[in-house]
């Protein structure tokens, strides 16, 4: 795959396909926040959450097989925390 390739497969997967299985992304994201704020008793942002799910994904790339999932799934994240703070 060349880096267009791994960013248009990320742009559909955020923009089409996890909307219809999630909903909106970024109320997903804000649901997950205050989850996981709930849960450590610490405020955690819909940012924070897109960005950490970025890091999970590229922390999977350090073991295992090799998986251009991992890569679609960060660019994906990281579009989706660009989105939150030009929304703020």
């Amino acid at each position: 795959m060349k880096s267009a390739e791994f960013l248009n497969t990320a742009s559909i997967i955020v923009s089409e396909d996890r909307e219809m299985t999630h909903g909106h992304k970024i109320q997903n994201h804000v649901n997950i926040a205050n989850l996981w704020s709930a849960y450590k008793n610490i405020e955690i942002t819909a940012h924070d959450v897109a960005v950490m799910m970025a890091l999970l994904k590229i922390a999977r790339t350090k073991t295992g097989n090799i998986n251009k999932d991992d890569y679609v799934d960060a660019c994906g994240y990281m579009s989706i925390a660009g989105e939150i703070v030009a929304d703020d």
